[in-house]
């Protein structure tokens, strides 16, 4: 059990460098993962496989789509590992390194009409390495936060990385939206597409700049310099993920079941709305993705005030409340997308994000607080992302197979309901972590600013 004392503040100056690194870098990287979503559902059916039904080369785009989330897991045990042995910041350079370069490259990608078959093969590969590169993203850039910042403000200021996903999706949906409003259909599925894929090129180098900039954590430097006398001393250290493994595995697979109702539903209100919107409740591809746009703005302005209301009632309670709240929204949200009418389209989503937002919100700090510092990059991003293959990897996918099926929005609810029922078990038969110390190594050491802090706090 970590020590309940809390770790000593940076300088006011210092940690706000911290955040914008790691929000600059989620951002991008969210931007990249969510851009191919968005094109997945608009145009990639059309350039990628144009043999197929409509509705059927929609869920072939799907399965590349999700065939990324099948390379995050690979990526959390590879970042992970090394993350806990060199460092969150050289990790976290090589994450937006790889998805920026997979992001450019696929806007230079020659489609079905030139190449033929292997078109959909390359893009399926630069969808392996964007899933790669996002699964060892999120645990590092949450835990440079984490690890630097006031655990009396730890679910604030750890949610700030977790606003890089609604900024990236409002960065994403916005530039498809203002080139789907500038460019007639044809000029944009001809090269149009291509624009915000090429885009990734210049934010990466903006991001790296920034994140080039920041220092690595204090907390694992000191654990790490622990780990380094331990060795010397011929004492064996366990590798990170069987740590994982032998001392934390309840928290994975608490973190695993508090996922499913955050990925699934995050999926289904962002990605499968453009395709049902535009195919049952007949709204054109231009509202369905303005109302996206102005729901992940209203998701990116909440998500910090749910990390703050979790320092003061802890993380648990305002997770259960997004929980449930998304379950009894779901209903609502599909009826008031079949009105057909873009204000209601909008409430419909803005509401979604905002629910969504109280799992997503404390999510950083509530994971990071499961871990001892030496597993911590590994058990946080292995909880987080081997639950996104069985959650946002088939959600739109499962979402449009039922809609084919089925024809109506009632079997997409229900699904989503049921993951909700199984995010309020997990989370609720989950401790309570918003007092833990995250400089506990695994040994019950903790550091002696922390120490000093316990003393004068």
């Amino acid at each position: 059990m970590a020590s309940q004392a809390p770790s000593a503040p940076p300088p006011p100056a210092h940690l706000p460098r911290i955040v914008a690194a790691s929000l600059i870098g989620t951002t991008i990287e969210w931007y990249d993962f969510f851009l191919y979503g968005s094109a997945a559902a608009l145009v990639f059916n059309k350039l990628f496989f144009p043999g197929s039904d409509p509705l059927v080369g929609t869920l072939l785009s799907f399965l590349t789509y999700a065939v990324g989330f099948a390379a995050r897991p690979l990526g959390a045990l590879v970042f992970g590992h090394y993350g806990d042995r060199v460092g969150r910041k050289r990790l976290l350079v090589l994450s937006l390194l790889l998805m920026g370069g997979a992001t450019f490259a696929i806007g230079l990608l020659p489609t079905h009409a030139t190449v033929g078959g292997a078109a959909p093969v390359l893009l399926t590969i630069l969808r392996l390495v964007q899933g790669f590169a996002l699964g060892g993203e999120w645990g590092g850039a949450v835990l440079l936060v984490s690890e630097h910042g006031d655990a009396r403000r730890r679910g604030f200021w750890a949610s700030w990385p977790q606003t890089g996903a609604p900024a990236g999706q409002l960065l994403a949906t916005g530039v498809l939206s203002l080139l789907t409003a500038v460019l007639s259909d044809d000029a944009f599925v001809s090269w149009g597409w291509r624009i915000p894929f090429l885009l990734s090129g210049v934010l990466v180098v903006v991001g790296l700049w920034v994140r080039l900039s920041v220092d690595e954590s204090p907390v694992f430097r000191e654990a790490s310099a622990r780990a380094e006398a331990r060795r010397s001393a011929g004492t064996p250290e366990q590798p990170p993920l069987v740590s994982v493994l032998r001392h934390h595995w309840r928290d994975v697979l608490v973190a695993m079941g508090a996922r499913m109702a955050e990925n699934i539903s995050y999926y289904v209100i962002t990605a499968f709305i453009l395709v049902y919107a535009t195919t049952s409740a007949d709204v054109s591809q231009q509202t369905a993705l303005n109302a996206v746009l102005i729901g992940s703005a209203v998701h990116f302005a909440v998500i910090p005030a749910w990390g703050a209301l979790s320092d003061r009632v802890g993380r648990r309670p305002v997770y259960l409340l997004g929980a449930a709240g998304i379950g009894l929204w779901m209903f609502p949200f599909f009826a008031l997308v079949d009105t057909g009418r873009f204000g209601y389209l909008v409430l419909a989503v803005t509401v979604g994000l905002v629910l969504h937002g109280a799992m997503y919100a404390p999510q950083a700090a509530f994971f990071a607080e499961m871990f001892a510092t030496r597993m911590r990059y590994s058990g946080a991003s292995v909880g987080a992302q081997f639950a996104s293959v069985a959650a946002g990897a088939p959600a739109p996918l499962i979402a449009t197979a039922l809609l084919s099926d089925y024809g109506s929005s009632t079997p997409v609810a229900l699904y989503v309901i049921a993951a909700s029922l199984l995010t309020l078990v997990a989370v609720a038969v989950a401790k309570e972590t918003r007092r833990r110390d995250l400089a506990d190594d695994g040994t019950g050491t903790v550091t002696a600013s922390s120490r000093a802090d316990a003393h004068t706090g």
